[in-house]
Parts: structure tokens; sequence; C-alpha cells
């Protein structure tokens, strides 16, 4: 459960990502006035894109950490999902959209030019945050119960094995099916080799 719930919140929270990186770069308004374009969200917000890749370098930062560190960039992950869902509603504001136009056309001498917000790419933008701040949240929350990369390296305390005519082949992969089902011990069977999932 620990795993299908890491993956779903994984592919949840990169989503996010991608839509905050995507909506940013598409047109967020129409220029209704022939040979003027229209600016991006990224160019109207330009948070955008830091925070959203910010987030996703908190997404491998989660998986690379556990315990207290991991809830931290959990919080990181969902400030930045604040920030990209700030920048988006920022954006649309008619003194930024306006300011922007002037700039981008002061060779063309005219003071405003007649626009419209194109509504789709902003909603989309919007999603990706909402979807980076729950999995901030998620990582905050439920982080601790994941699997992580570092719990590679973690070596536990060692144990002895006994060998004898009652602790043959049949007891040692007894056990060994039975540490599988620990996080630590699923990352050394596959170092091995071995497929965990194989009950035989």
């Amino acid at each position: 459960m620990g795993h299908r719930e890491l993956w779903s919140w994984l592919g949840a929270t990169v989503l996010g990502c991608v839509l905050v990186l995507f909506g940013a770069s598409r047109a967020w308004v129409r220029i209704l006035e022939p040979g003027v374009a229209a600016p991006t969200g990224a160019e109207l917000s330009p948070v955008l894109t830091p925070v959203a890749l910010a987030a996703l370098a908190g997404v491998v930062a989660v998986l690379a950490t556990k315990g207290a560190g991991r809830r931290v960039v959990g919080a990181l992950v969902a400030l930045c999902g604040a920030g990209a869902a700030a920048g988006t509603w920022t954006a649309l504001g008619g003194d930024t959209v306006t300011g922007l136009l002037r700039e981008q056309n002061v060779l063309r001498g005219a003071a405003e030019f007649p626009w419209e917000v194109a509504p789709l790419w902003p909603a989309v933008t919007a999603a990706g945050a909402v979807l980076v701040i729950a999995g901030g949240i998620v990582a905050i929350v439920r982080g601790g119960r994941w699997a992580g990369m570092s719990a590679r390296y973690d070596r536990g305390p060692e144990t002895g094995t006994e060998t004898g005519a009652g602790g043959g082949a049949n007891g040692g992969a007894g056990k060994a099916h039975a540490e599988v089902k620990d996080d630590r011990a699923l990352w050394d069977a596959l170092d091995r080799g071995d497929d965990p999932t194989d009950s035989r």
C-alpha cells in the first residue's frame, strides 16, 4: 500500500508541475489589435516557471529524504504550489496585462490595446498549482510512511545467521520472504536481483 500511495503521489505532483510549466508557456490573453503578440503566462507572471521547477526539485528531494526532512521538503513543495496559484491570480490583473503590452509594443505608440482573457491556459495552470499544493500537504501528512531512496543506503544492525540441520535453505528462504515486506528489505532484494513480489 505504501509503494502504491508513493507512486500515486509522485505522478499527481509531477503532473501538477508539468501543467504549471506548460500552461505558463501558452498565451493567456487574446489581443484584439492585429499584429500584436499575445503575452504568455510566464511573461505576465515570471514567478510561474521558477516555482514549478523548484517543486519538481522538491519531488526528487522528498524521495531522497525521510522523517522530519521529508516533511520540511513537503512544506516547501506546498509553498511552491501556493506561489504558482498566487502568480496565476495576479497575472491576469488589468494593470499587469496593459503594462506588459505597453512595454512590448512601445514603438507602436498606442497607449492601450484591446484584449480579453483566454481562460483555458490560466485554468490549466491553476489546476497544476492545486495539485502541487495538495502534493506538498500529502507529503507532510503521509510522507513518513513511504520508502525513500535513502533507505537503500541505511544499514540496520548486523544479525547473525544460523546454519545447520534445522536452519537450512527452507528456514533461510522463509526469513528472507518475511524481511522483504519491509521497505528496506525490498531495496536489498532488488539489489540482489530478486523479485520481492515472487511468493514462490
